[in-house]
């Protein structure tokens, strides 16, 4: 069970209250923000020591004005309203050097602290199985680790110090207006009462609102990222008027909810400046007649309004604030949602490293199926000795496909056991299995950068001359050459500068270059023609030479030269044999090489 489920049910169990578990969050969402701070104590330290400082600071001048009109000017005074004035001025510097540096550090920690965020997050997405990736959109998922961390960034480079900050100016300058006068301070608590009324009905409806943003943000990533990922099948088949409604409906449910928090802004805030203008009200009505009666000085006076200011300021600050809060705490909490993703094939707490392996494999009596779906194998038990080439033929959902995701470990099996050489690969580490496997998908896919860094992806420290052996073995020598820059040709997202036939020769070339002890070849050569698929086979026999292969294709000269041939029928074998053999018993293999054949002629 999953972290964030299981704490979930485990507030239910025991009939937490809402506000406990908000409690819970709350508390999380501080741990994890300390613990992004906790690699530099040094600048964290010095961010909060000059944020008090400049606090402390930035208090002084209302007092100082108090100081001026009533030691100063009210008394004729000039001494003392020169060393008020060159107070003002050197407080004013202090501030200014002391913002300077408080921004600096906060900023520095807080970018840091993102960027480890980000890297932490990746690290975790790569952990994660395949499984999580077949049921999420890649789109959500790029939205976690740049929208929702850049929702972060406002929070954590200023968010935290504004939050810091201003609750230290309101508790000192609710602190500073008592000492000035107890009666006004007193007067100003009239209107208190508005102003946590509206602040409590603007934090319920505003918490929804900035929790739509984000949800409705992630969701606009993913429709641009799968619109964009499928743009050739999109202009295929003239869906751009489709797309453009159905982006354009994602869009405006962003736009609403967003004018959702404008609205709320534009009710709030003005509200907020009506009660600070009454509060002022208030004190010069009842300060001014203190002062007619002689109980209260005007510097005092003055100095009480401009504290009142400082007093509602806080508060705007604190509630603008709260809008970024709100906006963080939601990315925030989806970025915990997927740290608590645990991954659903784990190595054992004592696995052990996969020796250099012969190719034995064997699946014993293996069940599975994906999550809470029916079973897609059922008892599957084949025997393969080293060396021996495996056609695994079938019709679509037979369960050709997940053989090979079992045998790679991107999932584990209900029931039964694959074992490599005798060892269970529950039993092994998953990077020692993989390093020894070589897997050719449909569709070769290729990452932005040169075609010998293609070829060399799965052994970075090849050299050139072993790069260009392993194209010239399987044939793609021949148009890696004829490229502007060769094999430093750069290629862009997904080699689109080549064929798709061209792709599949350097996915080969780089399943060679890897020198795997067992490959899997799913339906590696449908994508390319003929005449490819000719070269591919000169290179094939090398590529398969001395390994154990498992081929799952529809092209027939591929099957008829495997070794061992398992036609399967909704997760069962029905039949195996070599070719010749199956041809002969006249069973269900011969009518699908029928239709093969059918279809090839």
């Amino acid at each position: 069970m999953k972290v964030w489920q299981a704490g979930t049910h485990l507030t239910e169990a025991r009939g937490a209250t809402v506000e406990d578990w908000s409690w819970k969050q709350t508390r999380r969402r501080l741990g994890v923000l300390v613990r992004l701070a906790r690699p530099y104590p040094g600048r964290t330290a010095l961010a909060g020591i000059t944020l008090v400082a400049y606090t402390i600071v930035a208090l002084l001048p209302p007092y100082l004005a108090k100081l001026a009109v009533d030691d100063g000017i009210g008394a004729g005074d000039l001494g003392t309203l020169t060393w008020v004035v060159v107070a003002f001025v050197l407080s004013g510097v202090a501030a200014f050097a002391l913002s300077g540096a408080q921004t600096y550090f906060t900023g520095w920690v807080g970018e840091r602290a993102l960027a480890d965020l980000r890297i932490k997050l990746f690290a975790h997405l790569q952990r994660l199985s395949l499984g999580y990736y077949e049921r999420n959109r890649t789109g959500a998922i790029v939205s976690r680790i740049t929208n929702d961390v850049e929702a972060l960034d406002q929070l954590v480079t200023d968010g935290v110090s504004s939050l810091v900050q201003n609750s230290l100016v309101l508790v000192g300058t609710a602190a500073v207006l008592f000492l000035l006068d107890w009666r006004l301070a007193l007067a100003t608590l009239v209107v208190l009462p508005l102003m946590a009324a509206a602040t409590a009905w603007f934090r319920m409806r505003s918490n929804r609102a900035y929790r739509r943003v984000r949800e409705r943000l992630g969701l606009v990533t993913a429709t641009l990222a799968e619109d964009i990922s499928g743009m050739r099948v999109v202009q295929s088949f003239t869906r751009e008027p489709q797309s453009q409604t159905t982006f354009r409906g994602v869009n405006d449910r962003y736009r609403d909810a967003n004018y959702e928090t404008v609205v709320l802004n534009g009710v709030y805030f003005p509200a907020v400046d009506v009660l600070s203008s009454l509060a002022v009200a208030i004190v010069l009505g009842f300060g001014g007649a203190l002062v007619v009666d002689g109980s209260l000085t005007v510097g005092t006076l003055f100095a009480f309004t401009l504290y009142l200011s400082n007093f509602f300021d806080p508060v705007q600050q604190l509630s603008q604030l709260y809008n970024t809060f709100l906006s963080a705490t939601a990315a925030l909490d989806r970025i915990l949602h997927v740290l608590d993703e645990e991954p659903e094939v784990v190595d054992a707490h004592d696995a052990r490293e996969l020796p250099r392996i012969s190719g034995n494999v064997h699946f014993d009596h293996v069940r599975f199926g994906y999550g809470d779906l029916p079973e897609v194998l059922h008892a599957f038990d084949l025997d393969v000795p080293p060396g021996t080439t495996v056609a695994l033929v079938g019709h679509t959902g037979a369960g050709k496909s997940t053989i090979a995701k079992l045998l790679a470990r991107f999932y584990d099996p209900r029931a039964g056991r694959i074992t490599i050489d005798g060892h269970d690969l529950r039993d092994v580490t998953q990077t020692t299995l993989r390093r020894q496997l070589g897997i050719v998908p449909q569709e070769g896919f290729l990452f932005a950068g040169t075609v010998a860094e293609n070829i060399a992806f799965g052994r970075s420290d090849a050299t050139r001359e072993e790069i260009e052996a392993a194209a010239a073995a399987v044939g793609a020598d021949d148009f890696v050459n004829d490229l502007p820059n060769g094999y430093d040709t750069q290629l862009g997202e997904r080699g689109f500068r080549l064929s798709l036939g061209q792709r599949q020769l350097v996915a080969f070339a780089r399943a060679l270059l890897a020198d795997p002890r067992i490959l899997i070849l799913d339906e590696a050569t449908s994508s390319v023609d003929i005449g490819t698929e000719r070269r591919i086979e000169r290179g094939l026999r090398r590529l398969l030479a001395g390994r154990t292969a498992f081929v799952i294709a529809h092209r027939l000269s591929t099957i008829r030269s495997a070794d061992l041939i398992v036609v399967l029928d909704h997760g069962r074998v029905v039949e195996r044999g070599t070719h010749d053999e199956l041809i002969h018993a006249e069973g269900p293999y011969t009518r699908l090489y029928g239709d093969w054949s059918a279809e090839v002629a």
